[in-house]
């Protein structure tokens, strides 16, 4: 038993090494390789790369506000959520298995993303998505590892199939 606790701390730590670091070392190709508002395409102009600087959240949501305010709203109250959810995922250990991999997504990506901001001063986003009426903001690989994990959750709660209700007696 005490064998299978360590493989899965071990699984969980694998995850969060893997995504942490194909967002670390993406995002330093691109500040190494790509200059500020550059834009490269990659298949046509459906997927390009474009740098960009975010000191805000996500798409820039936060980025006008003071200095301390972001520090609190995008620093200490996320790494708390994180510390807290790596905390649930190594206690809790009957967590379903997609579910796991959803929370460790969004750790990990949440870690990438805050990294960011403490050491570099913002979030380096780049990836850029554009079929006509579907586009995206720019993002990058930890915004991609958390909308992962959020979809995955979405989906198997809308999937999951509930016991239907019984309705025995509507007579009173």
């Amino acid at each position: 038993m005490k064998s299978n606790s360590i493989l899965r701390v071990l699984v969980i730590l694998i995850i969060l090494t893997v995504t942490i670091g194909c967002d670390q070392v993406s995002k330093k190709i691109v500040r190494e390789k790509v200059s500020d508002y550059q834009t490269i395409s990659v298949i046509h102009n459906y997927f390009t790369i474009e740098k960009v600087e975010n000191t805000g959240a996500f798409l820039s949501m936060g980025d006008a506000a003071s200095k301390p305010l972001r520090i609190i709203f995008l620093d200490v109250i996320p790494l708390i959520l994180i510390l807290l959810s790596l905390v649930y995922i190594l206690i809790k250990t009957d967590i379903n298995k997609y579910v796991l991999l959803a929370i460790i997504l969004m750790i990990g990506g949440g870690i990438g993303n805050i990294y960011d901001r403490i050491v570099h001063g913002s979030v380096t986003d780049f990836l850029y998505i554009n079929f006509g009426l579907f586009h995206t903001g720019v993002f990058n690989i930890a915004d991609l590892c958390i909308t992962t994990g959020i979809s995955i959750i979405l989906l198997r709660s809308w999937f999951k199939k509930q016991p239907a209700v019984q309705i025995e007696n509507m007579e009173d």
